[in-house]
């Protein structure tokens, strides 16, 4: 390997992957990295957050970031649908767990907050994988603190933009309400996508909306085409910096049983990885995976989406290293709004 080349998975022809390193997508370990190519910018660094005391249901989302790693054994270095190599474009490398008080919510808040700034100092974009919602808010504190107002891209079932669970204002159904009171959000550019489910009543996406929210619902997708519903989120987003919070509810439970409050009614796998194919060319400056929950997962199903998605957040930075402005490879045509084929 030349000192220019970044340092990338284990060798898939020579390592079986149920023996390989215990890092997502059997990539190299963050000391790994810095020991082999000790003057080399690292690109994005990934970060478990083994953190679930913010739930309001099914506990077990602490164990989400080690389930995706090893779902995400069976990935392969080159992204067909877009035409991308997420390993050879950039350096990325596996930072471990971090350790946040499991006790406290707050502390584990500020913990996870000044270890993203640190991770981020040098320019590294960060993918997190959680964990619960809750890490929303530390995380969009930190990319705030660089990038000023920040539009929130949020694929969930549910809206997260609730007041309080108990007087508890800290939770995973909250974090969205906290990042717009503190005015760490553009309220001009955020969304939601695959809304679905009972509320409390009107009065929740009344506030969601002064919040700065507009909602994509999941049945958005049944009566909408794919490239109608990226055309929406294009058009949302603009150029602004775009923080992507992934909720793995946002999947049916059919595709994503491992997860603490299923909702029935959500997208389906391909809907979601081609949505998230999207963004390409838009300035995504953070990422999220948070609420995979194993105990309630079979055969890896959950896992596996999670590590996917992980995938194409890494597929879209890439394409940006290499200066790309939109979709490319055999799914562009189809992500390809109307107006944009015109």
């Amino acid at each position: 390997m030349s000192d220019d080349q970044p340092l990338g998975p284990a060798d898939y022809s020579a390592t079986p992957r149920f023996a390989g390193p215990p890092t997502f997508g059997l990539l190299p370990r963050l000391d790994e990295v810095e020991a082999a190519r000790p003057d080399a910018d690292i690109d994005v660094k990934i970060l478990g957050v083994p953190f679930d005391a913010g739930v309001s249901y099914r506990p077990g989302a602490r164990f989400g970031p080690d389930h995706i790693r090893t779902s995400s054994k069976l990935l392969r270095p080159y992204n067909q649908a877009v035409d991308v190599r997420p390993f050879h474009a950039q350096q990325v490398a596996d930072c471990g767990n971090l350790g946040v008080n499991p006790f406290d919510i707050e502390a584990a808040i500020t913990d996870v907050e000044q270890n993203a700034d640190a991770m981020r100092a040098d320019g590294a974009k960060l993918l997190t994988l959680g964990g619960d919602h809750t890490l929303a808010l530390p995380n969009i504190r930190s990319v705030h603190r660089t990038h000023g107002p920040i539009a929130v891209l949020h694929f969930d079932a549910h809206l997260d933009t609730w007041d309080t669970y108990m007087g508890a204002p800290y939770t995973h159904g909250t974090p969205f309400r906290r990042a717009s009171e503190e005015g760490l959000l553009d309220l001009e550019r955020c969304l939601h996508v695959g809304i679905r489910g009972p509320l409390y009543g009107e009065e929740d996406l009344e506030s969601d909306s002064v919040l700065g929210f507009q909602v994509i619902r999941s049945d958005d997708f049944e009566f909408q085409p794919l490239s109608r519903i990226v055309e929406r989120m294009r058009t949302r987003l603009g150029d602004a910096p775009v923080y992507l919070s992934i909720d793995i509810d946002v999947l049916d439970p059919a595709a994503a049983p491992g997860t603490g409050t299923p909702e029935t009614g959500g997208l389906t796998n391909r809907e979601l990885l081609n949505a998230v194919r999207g963004l390409a060319g838009l300035n995504v400056v953070g990422a999220e995976i948070v609420e995979v929950a194993p105990a309630y997962d079979h055969a890896e199903v959950t896992g596996l989406a999670a590590a996917q998605l992980g995938f194409e957040i890494l597929s879209l930075w890439a394409g940006a290293k290499q200066g790309r402005t939109a979709v490319g490879g055999p799914v562009a045509e189809h992500l390809r709004s109307e107006g944009d084929a015109r």
